[in-house]
């Protein structure tokens, strides 16, 4: 039967994942060593993994191809073979509202609890609704692209001509199913950066003004330098990393959009730097921290199983000196933006305090931005004033 087939597929695919690299990585690298799958089994083996983990350790004790059939059931509103097969009571709810779908799982499989789904007892960020941040694992957040003002009318209309669903949220922001291949319907990647929506709200934090000198001291790959950039095109940046080929990614980035006055400079954060930046001043420090990344579990769901929990206080004691070793070149009277992509107060609102304890800073605002309610990422963001 073409149930066990399927069966067969997932279960060699879980098989030969540990964890170690990001799961779309790995099935990258499994589907190329096994070409005698064909596109419909990559594609449903892909659905069936991800399904998978976006359960969690709920009902751990449960067979998995029953966990397989349940998991899939809660994840998608189109049937599959082994929800069909082996969890036959649910056929009759897939299309069902996710709220409607986990109340109908518990009346069926009572030792089903949902807190299980996010197995991790550090206390979430302040604001947070838990059962919606829950709920919202079980979906896969969308594809939110960052445009300018002008280009917004061109790329939406050639969007929707190649019959891709497309919604604008704002006059610089546009939203599409995951997995849209933009690359095959946009062909000049400098009209567009693909941009989490709370990442792009994180913006309204920065307040850039023109020639201003900003830092951007765990740039990565260049998204909020980026995103500073269409802000303030006159402010002055210096993008550094502690991993060079991630520079390189933010040259090749900022050169294809055009932009030219930057400086980038390979940095450990956590040595004395007093030698690279010792006549250093900035006007602005971005500060996206190294976290535990648990507000953009919804796109990775595979960390819901393999993230280890005495992580978080490794990442906060990474944040905190990260902070006390960038807060010395910052000016009098200018902000350091410290963000995180993690839920947890741990690496939130704690390490705020700390830092306002520590350091001659006042604190202006903070925000868990919810990006659950948007089929988004979650991320927090404070802006701090040297005093």
């Amino acid at each position: 039967m073409k149930v066990h087939h399927h069966i067969r597929a997932f279960e060699q695919v879980l098989a030969s994942y540990d964890g170690k690299l990001p799961l779309h990585r790995h099935l990258i690298v499994y589907f190329k060593q096994n070409k005698q799958m064909g596109s419909s089994d990559r594609r449903w083996a892909s659905r069936y993994i991800y399904s998978y983990f976006r359960l969690g350790k709920a009902v751990s004790a449960l067979p998995t191809v029953v966990r397989l059939a349940i998991a899939d059931f809660l994840c998608n509103t189109n049937l599959s073979l082994v929800t069909e097969h082996h969890f036959a009571a649910g056929v009759a709810h897939i299309a069902k509202p996710i709220e409607e779908k986990v109340a109908f799982v518990k009346s069926q499989y009572p030792n089903f609890e949902l807190a299980d789904v996010f197995p991790f007892k550090h206390e979430l960020s302040e604001g947070i609704d838990q059962e919606a941040f829950l709920l919202s694992l079980f979906v896969q957040p969308d594809l939110f692209i960052r445009v300018k003002e002008t280009h917004l009318p061109t790329i939406k209309s050639r969007i929707e001509a190649a019959g891709v669903p497309v919604e604008e949220l704002s006059d610089t922001t546009l939203v599409l199913p995951n997995g849209t291949k933009l690359e095959q319907i946009i062909d000049d990647a400098r009209l567009y950066q693909v941009q989490d929506l709370s990442s792009q709200k994180t913006g309204a934090y920065f307040q850039p003004q023109p020639y201003d000198y900003w830092w951007d001291c765990c740039a990565a790959s260049g998204g909020k330098s980026l995103l500073i950039h269409s802000l303030e095109p006159k402010v002055k940046l210096l993008a550094s990393d502690v991993r060079e080929t991630s520079l390189g990614n933010l040259q090749e980035r900022f050169i294809a959009a055009g932009i030219k006055d930057f400086q980038k400079k390979t940095i450990d954060l956590l040595q004395n730097n007093d030698q690279i930046l010792h006549h250093y001043e900035f006007d602005g420090i971005l500060l996206d921290a190294p976290c535990s990344g648990a507000g953009t579990w919804g796109r990775t769901p595979e960390m819901l199983c393999f993230f280890e929990e005495y992580k978080v206080a490794n990442y906060v004691k990474l944040q905190k000196a990260i902070a006390e070793n960038v807060v010395k070149y910052l000016k009098p009277g200018k902000p350091l933006i410290y963000m995180t992509c993690s839920v947890f107060k741990q690496e939130n609102e704690d390490v705020v305090n700390y830092l306002l304890e520590k350091f001659p800073l006042k604190l202006e605002v903070m925000e868990l931005i919810k990006g659950y309610n948007d089929k988004a990422d979650s991320m927090f963001v404070a802006r701090l004033i040297k005093e």
